[in-house]
């Protein structure tokens, strides 16, 4: 009892500094930004910033739960193409947009949740069997619409990817509740415990009594929810469904929780770790367009900001051993 008490003590007091890190991390950035073009911080472009930033950010929510379990899910832009499109046709074919947009979030979530009952009962390894599940689903997208986009959606689906509440764009505040249901979830709910304790020692967890097979596939299910999610506010960004949509999201899911402090062995990570990790990225990505430095520039510093912060999560790992 004493020992899992200190290890929660320990996991909080490494969230806290990593969140406090970030913070002053994306102040600096933000800073430098504006003073590089002053436009950085123009209501227009903190617009475009946001709404770029929505559609990844909800995707990590959900990949943010499978990393604490100590998993990974390769599967979820594919998912987000696939809610996109079943989403698409269902609209076409004239069922009401409430309707088609939960029969796509079920779809999924469905989707999740076969991917966790693989991996728990079926023994495959996560990182095969979402990578497997990422080439099925993504081709089985592509069969169905043979490639080509889904056009003819209502028009209320598009003029909700332009509407703005106090000047946000509806999208952000989808967003918005995805962080509020996903920090809820993790930090005062038992299947947010049993998350971490499945991250940190999946042994011990079960011999506590936590179902870990039940947790598992809930917990692929809420990130299958979340790609669901995104691509219904990707569906209505482009104003029609697109097989193509996602392609490399996951690797930017992945990033985002990464650099928000998120462990990729488990257990260590937070929501909100990961909406600042989301937003650097994305503010990196906006500055550096504005700048005019190179696409490839951008992605070689995103990629060694990513290598950097596993690096640091591993010399902080040797300091706690």
């Amino acid at each position: 009892m004493f020992s899992k008490l200190k290890n929660n003590i320990i996991i909080k007091t490494i969230n806290r500094v990593s969140e406090i890190n970030l913070i002053i991390i994306l102040i600096v950035l933000i800073l430098a930004l504006w003073i590089a073009n002053p436009k950085f911080l123009s209501v227009v472009n903190v617009t475009n910033l946001l709404r770029q930033t929505a559609i990844i950010g909800v995707l990590a929510i959900g990949m943010t739960f499978v990393i604490l379990s100590g998993g990974i899910d390769l599967s979820v832009g594919s998912v987000l193409a696939f809610s996109s499109v079943v989403a698409s046709k269902l609209m076409v074919a004239g069922v009401p947009i409430w309707l088609s947009i939960v029969i796509a979030l079920l779809s999924g979530s469905l989707i999740g949740a076969i991917m966790g009952f693989l991996i728990h009962y079926g023994k495959v390894p996560a990182f095969i069997a979402t990578l497997g599940g990422m080439t099925v689903v993504r081709a089985l997208v592509m069969l169905v619409t043979r490639a080509e986009k889904v056009l003819g959606l209502p028009d209320a689906i598009g003029d909700f990817a332009v509407q703005r509440y106090l000047e946000i764009p509806a999208m952000v505040y989808i967003w918005f509740m995805t962080i509020i249901i996903g920090l809820i979830i993790s930090r005062y709910t038992t299947f947010g415990r049993n998350m971490y304790a499945i991250g940190s020692n999946e042994e011990a967890a079960r011999l506590s009594g936590i179902k870990i097979g039940i947790s598992i596939c809930g917990i692929y299910a809420f990130s299958g929810l979340m790609s669901s999610v995104a691509g219904i506010l990707m569906t209505a960004r482009l104003g029609s469904g697109v097989p193509t949509a996602g392609q490399g999201y996951e690797l930017d899911a992945v990033a985002a929780a990464v650099v928000g402090g998120a462990s990729l062995t488990g257990a260590v990570g937070s929501i909100f770790g990961t909406v600042l990790g989301t937003v650097i990225i994305a503010t990196i990505k906006n500055g550096g367009t504005l700048l005019g430095i190179n696409f490839f520039i951008l992605d070689i510093l995103i990629g060694s900001l990513i290598v950097i912060a596993v690096l640091i999560d591993q010399l902080r790992k040797n300091k706690t051993k």
